[in-house]
């Protein structure tokens, strides 16, 4: 039905900015992405939000990356931004695009971003 394709991640040194794009792709007539986002796993750790956002635009940011990073969106072309500035090295994880629809929750398979101290 919904796939979700990412692009963006890779290595950066401290201080430096990445930016993640996720496009929703498939069988999408009907449904509505009424919030797309961001969370993010590091090794031994929990998955965690990093940013979201909502169709109407009003987004939620993790404490840790307020300041640093921003969340976009194109409704036109279902896809989700997320530009990471300043980036440390506990930004390091494996960032997975997350969508929530009217037909349910929708996971990308991740992409690896690593900070080099």
């Amino acid at each position: 039905q919904v796939r979700l394709v990412e692009s963006g991640g890779g290595l950066v040194q401290a201080g430096g900015s990445l930016r993640l794009s996720c496009a929703a792709s498939g069988s999408i007539f009907g449904f509505n992405f009424n919030s797309m986002g961001w969370y993010r796993q590091a090794p031994g750790k929990e998955r965690e939000l990093v940013a979201r956002i909502f169709s109407g635009g009003s987004t939620n940011y993790a404490d840790s990356v307020k300041g640093r990073f921003t969340i976009s969106r194109d409704n036109a072309k279902n896809t989700v931004y997320l530009q990471m500035n300043s980036l440390k090295s506990e930004d390091t994880a494996v960032y997975y695009c997350n969508t929530g629809t009217n037909r349910g929750n929708y996971w990308g398979q991740g992409t690896q971003v690593t900070v080099s101290s």
